[in-house]
């Protein structure tokens, strides 16, 4: 069971890397671990948001808090959102038993930061306005622990903006189909714009991608979405936008790919009976979720939009290079 990373958990001790609060980062790697030196940190969307907000967007601030975490937990466990992001890093050291690269081959982890012992040397570069942090350190990957090689042929930061939400585009590649109609909340984001090109490529019937702030709104078009600029937190407002988009029908299935908390209701609204809600989000409250169907008497189902889908990653930078301008998008 050490490929599972349990080895590691410091407090408590034995559980899962993800459930334990701090892990250890710094002990010999083991038969199956791999050692990466880290590059860049992409921190996920709910966590950096709650980071930024939390130190009023001040550059300085928010890489103090991250070094804080990761020095506290040994690893980048956001205890307010519980997520965490990936990381790119070249790999520098094999256990005699684990299968993989070469020692500095480029890699992205597909697996959070919320169980990925990581150290931090030094932050080198943090802006504001990007969720990519530039880093010296170290970081284990478990035996247990799926990552990619980084292609030579996209631009690093599309890369590792693009494999940080694979997750949804294969979801949607597995759930819709030309009959589908869908809906979007958050449509403008990362995960969003992927999970409407993708829909877009599986020929869904309908895309209705729905928006906030206003200017994400582009981003969504460009994805191929019937765009729609709704505060998505308003459960009654994003009802009524799918209800009056689909000429008083409501979505087959419904992403909720947004960084804010407080999607649920509008999401489940917004969804038929006996259709489907897809939470690719770590702002959900999935408790707030089952609770919000219950009372609302609906029936749809509600998922965890898992990120860890088979071929997931191939499939993302696949989508990604067909469509430059959602590329550029990602990274601007």
């Amino acid at each position: 069971m050490d490929r599972y990373g349990t080895h590691r958990s410091l407090d408590p001790r034995g559980v899962l890397p993800q459930q334990a609060r701090v892990v250890d980062a710094v002990s010999p790697i083991t038969t199956d671990e791999m050692a990466i030196d880290v590059e860049y940190l992409n921190v996920d969307s709910a966590s950096w948001r709650q980071i930024h907000e939390s130190c009023g967007g001040h550059a300085g601030a928010m890489g103090d808090r991250i070094d804080e975490i990761v020095a506290e937990r040994g690893k980048l466990h956001n205890p307010v959102t519980g997520s965490g992001g990936m990381l790119v890093g070249r790999v520098a050291e094999l256990g005699p038993h684990r299968s993989g690269p070469a020692i500095g081959t480029r890699v992205a982890t597909l697996v959070s930061l919320s169980l990925t012992p990581l150290s931090i040397d030094e932050i080198t570069e943090l802006s504001p306005d990007s969720e990519r942090v530039g880093i010296r350190g170290r970081a284990i990957l478990f035996g247990s622990g799926a990552y990619a090689e980084v292609p030579q042929d996209l631009p690093p930061e599309v890369v590792l903006a693009t494999l940080d939400v694979c997750g949804a585009p294969a979801w949607a590649a597995r759930l819709t189909s030309p009959s589908t109609t869908l809906a979007v909340i958050g449509a403008g984001g990362k995960s969003g714009m992927l999970t409407c090109a993708q829909a877009k490529r599986s020929g869904a019937a309908r895309i209705i991608g729905l928006c906030w702030p206003e200017d994400t709104v582009v981003g969504a078009k460009q994805a191929g979405a019937e765009a729609i600029a709704v505060d998505c937190t308003d459960p009654m407002a994003v009802g009524r936008a799918v209800e009056q988009a689909l000429d008083g029908e409501l979505a087959d299935i419904v992403f909720v790919c947004a960084n804010v908390a407080g999607c649920e209701g509008g999401a489940i609204l917004a969804c038929k009976d006996e259709g489907r809600v897809v939470f690719f989000s770590m702002a959900t409250s999935f408790s707030s979720a089952a609770l919000i169907a219950e009372g609302l008497g609906k029936s749809c189902e509600l998922t965890i939009g898992n990120g860890y889908v088979p071929g997931h990653a191939e499939l993302a930078l696949d989508l990604v290079r067909s469509e430059p301008e959602i590329a550029a998008r990602l990274v601007s």
